[in-house]
């Protein structure tokens, strides 16, 4: 079943595809990876084995062969084959097409509708599948890249099975790429233009684990080395062709939250040089830098503290110097942040301890101020007792009352405990020093 126009189809068939389009895997015996899926008495593999009717959603990174499966899956199962994308197609012309397909099952005719991108239709569209996925109309097969948990109507997602695909290794793309080398109908073979294996290497690399990259990169790489007359793709060449890492990277995406994860909690765990490239990993791919310096200042609240309370200086310098100068250059600042933050003596007392006075906050009544805490700047005031009883710091020995500050029901609740940590242990001392004098003073 065609959805292009009979005139642009004939002109896109007079243009050679793309490498990665050539070598698509037609079976799969062909397809590389996903061996937890795939692999024998895996459960993708026995529900195609089965002829399993159920919707299904490919989740995984780009590259790992979500439409190759969707297509695999419908030659094997005598299915026609309708593939949209929600980028650039409606649920208006989507549904048209549901309608068809349900006419189209009445006499027996099987139809698998791959969308592409599905989390790209919000909720209200996606619920347009479900009447059709529900009778059995169609057979959904749906690929994203995002989390289909967040993106994905609930309704949708509980009549589909969700595969998580994963990001092919470096050696299956060195594996895919010496096919496409050696491959004399669909591949470069023809081309007598051959590889090091250093060359690929570096190309396998730089992908980030997504074969149409890899093999669009051999593509310019062999286009490169035809001109040279050794024919034979170096690492330079290979360089060349690739002109700048591929970093997987959404900024409002899983991606986006698994690396400000990893920063964040290489920077808890003291790993300095995992908190160095987390860093980079987010500012090279792109990431918004304030967003960043965000995230820096609240490491610094939340996992340094008190331990080392210049800590947060340190890293409000840091937001101030890359407004000033931007990247490149202000790159340099939240690096010497997150090296200090990640040196630092570590607490979240400080954290654990706000904490606690809000579950209080919400779990007691809300008490009056306690008359002794209570300021009284006229008569009246002052006869209902207000400020009665309250006692100047400053102006007993030690400098500290035998004064309960909290309300009567929290009489005597500690919050903070400080740790032995930096700073902190100091703090700790003047805690227990305060405590001493108040307890000398309860005697008298």
């Amino acid at each position: 079943m065609s959805l292009f126009n009979p005139t642009l189809a004939a002109t896109a068939q007079s243009n050679p595809a793309p490498l990665a389009e050539r070598m698509r895997p037609r079976t799969l015996d062909e397809f590389v990876g996903q061996e937890h899926l795939l692999g024998p008495g895996k459960p993708l593999a026995l529900a195609i084995a089965h002829d399993d009717a159920t919707s299904m959603i490919f989740w995984g990174p780009p590259g790992t062969g979500k439409t190759t499966l969707a297509k695999i899956v419908a030659a094997l199962t005598q299915s026609t084959f309708i593939e949209f994308s929600a980028v650039m197609s409606g649920i208006k012309e989507i549904k048209t097409v549901m309608v068809a397909a349900e006419k189209a099952a009445e006499f027996g005719s099987r139809t698998i509708l791959f969308v592409d991108e599905i989390h790209r239709f919000n909720k209200a569209q996606q619920d347009a599948f479900l009447p059709y996925v529900e009778r059995g109309a169609i057979r959904l097969i749906g690929a994203t890249t995002e989390n289909p948990s967040f993106e994905l109507n609930a309704a949708l997602l509980s009549r589909c099975r969700v595969y998580t695909l994963l990001a092919l290794s470096e050696a299956q793309i060195v594996a895919l790429l010496q096919r496409a080398l050696g491959d004399e109908v669909r591949g470069l073979g023809a081309s007598g233009v051959a590889a090091d294996e250093d060359a690929l290497a570096t190309i396998a690399s730089y992908a980030s684990g997504d074969a149409r990259n890899a093999l669009n990169a051999l593509d310019v790489a062999a286009s490169l080395a035809a001109e040279d007359s050794t024919r034979r793709i170096a690492k330079e060449i290979a360089a060349e062709a690739l002109q700048r890492r591929v970093l997987l990277y959404d900024k409002q995406g899983e991606q986006h939250y698994d690396i400000v994860s990893a920063l964040h909690k290489s920077v808890r765990n003291s790993d300095v040089d995992a908190s160095l490239y987390w860093l980079a990993r987010m500012l090279q791919a792109g990431e918004d830098p304030m967003y960043v310096a965000r995230r820096i200042v609240r490491m610094a609240v939340e996992d340094i503290g008190l331990a080392a309370p210049e800590a947060l200086n340190l890293c409000l310098s840091a937001r101030d110097a890359m407004h000033f100068l931007g990247p490149p250059e202000g790159d340099l600042a939240l690096a010497q942040a997150v090296v200090y933050l990640a040196l630092a003596p570590k607490s979240n007392a400080v954290y654990t301890a706000y904490d606690a006075v809000k579950r209080d906050i919400e779990a007691t009544a809300a008490e009056p101020v306690p008359l002794h805490l209570r300021n009284a700047p006229t008569k009246l005031m002052q006869s209902l007792d207000y400020g009665k009883g309250y006692q100047y710091a400053h102006n007993v020995e030690g400098r500290v009352a035998d004064m309960e500050c909290l309300p009567p029901s929290l009489a005597g609740r500690r919050y903070y405990h400080p740790t032995q940590e930096g700073r902190e242990k100091l703090l700790a001392q003047r805690m227990e020093e305060v405590a001493r004098i108040r307890q000398s003073k309860r005697k008298l």
